[in-house]
């Protein structure tokens, strides 16, 4: 009788994916009424004819196959409960069909080229999960007749409002829209999830205001003129700023202009400084990028990297749908007009040929990936997203020459910032509806700061911000204020990381204050900063002149701070800023028995990963469980009398090659590509995310090992033949003369790998404009042949240590390998012989 059992689900059930299958085989269409859950995913299917006999299907899997129009048969299939079709070039679906699936419950049509919807999908009275993300969509009012969805994501479309009614349903939850042009309800609004986009429905009524709001970044090199541009744009004449006076971190300011209110952020052009960068730039900006024309060389390669293309890669990777205004400062400072038209003319053609050859490599990657997948149909995801890549435009506006000294060119850049933020085409979306409680919520919190009744500091807990309005607008309730305050955090106004456990009661009123905590540790004269230390606020910390060396001595070695010199560093630069609140001080410097503040956003935000000086290594520490992360046995590892490890200041990779030892071509490895190229800082992000999984991990400039147990894991930036890549590698362990690890035994190495790779994607998803290839190379000597992973992101668990099903592969050189060295796989034992 269990055979029998076993035989009928199988039946039941039957999986034909990745079979390469262009038709559907006779054995599917054989199935008949016995068939319920039918996968047909990671084919190359153009059509589905006969599907309608399979009548008592209840799941229907056809997503990632090659249809273009929706199968009219899978009307019939009343018995639907489940239906994937995401990842084809469906262009719009025929009305009669929706309305015969009353029992449908869940429909994934996410990834196609949907342009409208049929009015008959309301009909899906049981429909409780939609995608229909990665769509050509601007209207999805139909969706409002669907009274039980719980789940609907809209993510990447064409829409500018949503329907309010949509939102009526309680049954609701879970809601995604980024990626849209939204003005009703903007995206900042979206993005604080249902609860905020019902708030913002009942309170919009017929209070309705439009806003005209431009956040406005200054980007470019140590010098350019940012600054300059940034003062003279507020003061509406020439503002000349000293050396001095250059911008250490980022510089918050607020300017109407217009019609439009234009928020600046003035960032820092030393490289130290950018490492925050990704902290504070948020999508659909303009971008304001200056160079120094009188220092431009155009007969030096390097000078463009610099100045010009550093900075615009780092924005398309970051911010891919942006538009950068180029201004060419110090033109006065050039030899005459020719130069300045020289250098423009030089300056343009190269960011044009550098948006090409983007342009260039992500169709010729694409093409080489449509190419495997005529053979396989494993990399379906992989092709989708190069696709949304290539649809990414980053809008880069010919260079403007401008003396900084001279009124009028002042005056003409802003009539020509106006211009260009008054093109629908740059900026579909820079109006915004907001109800009246938005604004005069808004409003009244500058007010605060004007008036000077809240600290200069601005840090309020979110329960004095109420008391506060509360005398103002009378019964504004917690759940009213939440969702302003998630906006006004999006956009820039406040600050207020109410995800974070330690932080949500906390409200940065003024962000600049953040940004010079930020700025005690986060500069370019970081040693100079511990030297000019005075005795007196040594001895506050209970520090001498012996520690204070020490201090400068293992930042300049070890790349370390300890955490007694950043609270002395902080009380200094507080009572600068003319704070001396004793309790609020201790609140944010924290002392040798608790951290402050102050060390839980440095690590919040992974710009250092906490560190115990000659620490020694605790064998009751408990072990590493994959995609986890490690928590100490002992809390004192991030006690304030330890330190913070800065990976931007390591200077070389010693101890990393030290406790590696040498390269063998018996490692696993694994190799993930970058196209363009690996982002700015993100390499030292991906240690602190790594190390925050293992006890045990050395760290190098561009190295990192990490440890649990006798396993050993390296991964490191490289570049091969132009090609930017980061390298993971495992050693493996052998238990005997006779028998290698294999199978089970390197589950813990695949677990290690598998686990850096989960963090780097995860790292990733803050640069929308970046690709990725993930490889295997052939280990042996001179073979320049890789075996590529298949679409692996979603899978996890059997699935994931199945991605290969075969028990060795053949490079195109013909050299023979165990799969398990090259996937993840499934445990087999075999002889040490089988290595040769």
């Amino acid at each position: 009788m269990m055979a029998q059992s076993n035989d009928f689900q199988r039946l039941e059930k039957r999986d034909f994916s990745r079979k390469k299958l262009k038709n559907l085989p006779k054995e599917v269409l054989t199935l008949g009424t016995d068939v319920l859950y039918l996968i047909l995913k990671n084919n190359r299917l153009k059509h589905v004819r006969g599907i309608s006999a399979l009548r008592n299907l209840k799941e229907l899997n056809l997503s990632a196959n090659e249809l273009l129009e929706f199968p009219q048969e899978i009307a019939q299939l009343k018995n639907l409960e489940k239906l994937y079709l995401s990842q084809n070039g469906i262009t719009q679906i025929p009305e009669g069909v929706f309305s015969q699936l009353e029992k449908l419950q869940f429909l994934k049509l996410s990834t196609n080229r949907l342009k409208e919807l049929p009015s008959d999908l309301g009909n899906c009275k049981s429909l409780q999960y939609l995608n229909l993300s990665n769509n050509y969509l601007k209207d999805v009012k139909v969706l409002e007749a669907l009274c039980s969805l719980e789940e609907l994501y809209v993510k990447s479309n064409k829409l500018t409002e949503l329907p309010a009614a949509l939102f009526l349903n309680p049954d609701l939850t879970k809601f995604k829209a980024d990626g849209n042009p939204l003005r009703k309800p903007p995206e900042e609004v979206c993005a604080g999830g249902v609860k905020s986009i019902q708030h913002y429905f009942n309170m919009l009524g017929s209070s309705e205001q439009c806003v005209r709001r431009v956040k406005t970044m200054f980007l470019g090199s140590s010098m350019a003129g940012k600054s300059t541009i940034c003062y003279s744009l507020r003061k509406g004449s020439p503002v000349l700023v000293d050396i001095a006076d250059r911008t250490v971190g980022i510089e918050i300011s607020e300017k109407q202009l217009g019609g439009f209110s234009f928020l600046f952020w003035d960032f820092a052009g030393q490289e130290e400084y950018y490492f925050t960068h990704h902290v504070f730039i948020t999508p659909q900006a303009l971008v304001i990028l200056a160079i120094n024309l009188a220092s431009y060389d155009v007969l030096d390669p390097q000078s463009f990297r610099d100045s010009v293309s550093f900075w615009i890669k780092n924005v398309q990777l970051r911010v891919p749908d942006a538009v950068v205004l180029v201004v060419g400062t110090h033109s006065d400072e050039c030899r005459d007009e020719v130069d300045v038209q020289e250098k423009k003319e030089d300056i343009d053609r190269k960011i044009r040929g550098m948006l090409e050859e983007r342009k260039a490599n992500l169709e010729r990657w694409k093409k080489n990936l449509e190419e495997d997948q005529k053979d396989t149909a494993e990399f379906s995801n992989q092709l989708r997203y190069l696709r949304q890549c290539t649809e990414h435009k980053l809008q880069v506006l010919d260079l403007l020459p401008m003396d900084c000294t001279n009124p009028e060119e002042i005056e003409k850049f802003k009539e020509y910032i106006l211009q260009q933020v008054q093109n629908s085409d740059l900026f579909p979306n820079i109006e915004k509806i907001l109800p009246q409680l938005y604004q005069e919520v808004e409003s009244s919190i500058k007010a605060l700061k004007e008036d000077k009744d809240i600290p200069e500091h601005g840090v309020m807990l979110f329960e004095e911000i109420l008391n506060e309005l509360n005398e103002k607008f009378g019964e504004l309730d917690q759940e009213d204020l939440q969702p302003i305050l998630r906006y006004l955090h999006r956009i820039g106004i406040i600050v207020w990381y109410e995800e974070i456990a330690d932080l949500k009661e906390t409200v940065f009123v003024e962000p600049s204050f953040l940004i010079k905590l930020f700025k005690t540790v986060v500069r370019h004269d970081l040693k100079n900063q511990l030297q000019s230390i005075s005795k007196k606020e040594l001895m506050e910390e209970k520090s001498l002149k012996v520690h204070q060396d020490k201090w400068i001595n293992d930042l300049v070695g070890k790349a370390t701070l300890h955490n007694t010199a950043i609270r002395v560093l902080l009380r200094k630069s507080l009572k600068e800023l003319e704070i001396d609140d004793e309790d609020f001080l201790n609140e944010i410097v924290g002392n040798r028995s608790s951290d402050g503040m102050f060390l839980g956003l440095l690590r919040q935000f992974e710009i250092c990963l906490p560190t115990q000086l000659n620490s020694p290594l605790n064998p009751q520490a408990p072990d590493f469980v994959p995609n986890t992360k490690w928590e100490p046995s002992n809390t004192s590892v991030y006690n304030a009398n330890g330190a913070c490890l800065f990976p931007s200041h390591r200077m070389d990779n010693d101890v990393v090659l030290r406790y590696w030892g040498e390269d063998m071509n018996d490692n696993i490895q694994v190799q993930v590509y970058f196209l363009p190229e690996i982002p700015h800082g993100f390499f030292h992000r991906l240690i602190i995310k790594s190390c925050s999984l293992y006890p045990v991990h050395w760290v190098g400039k561009d190295h990192c090992l990490v440890s649990t147990g006798p396993t050993l894991v390296l991964f490191r930036e490289k570049c091969l033949k132009d090609d930017q890549l980061i390298e993971i590698r495992c050693k493996r362990q052998y238990r005997s003369a006779n028998v290698s690890t294999a199978g089970g035994e390197l589950r813990p190495s695949w677990d290690m790998i598998l686990a850096i790779l989960r963090k780097l994607v995860e790292l990733t998803q803050q640069w929308p404009g970046l690709c990725l290839y993930v490889c295997s190379p052939c280990t042996v000597v001179d073979c320049d042949d890789h075996f590529a992973w298949p679409d692996w992101k979603e899978l996890n668990g059997h699935d994931l240590y199945n991605i290969q099903k075969d028990d060795k592969m053949l490079c195109s050189n013909g050299h023979t390998h165990r799969t398990e060295l090259l996937f993840p796989k499934a445990s087999r034992t075999h002889s040490k012989a089988d290595d040769k």
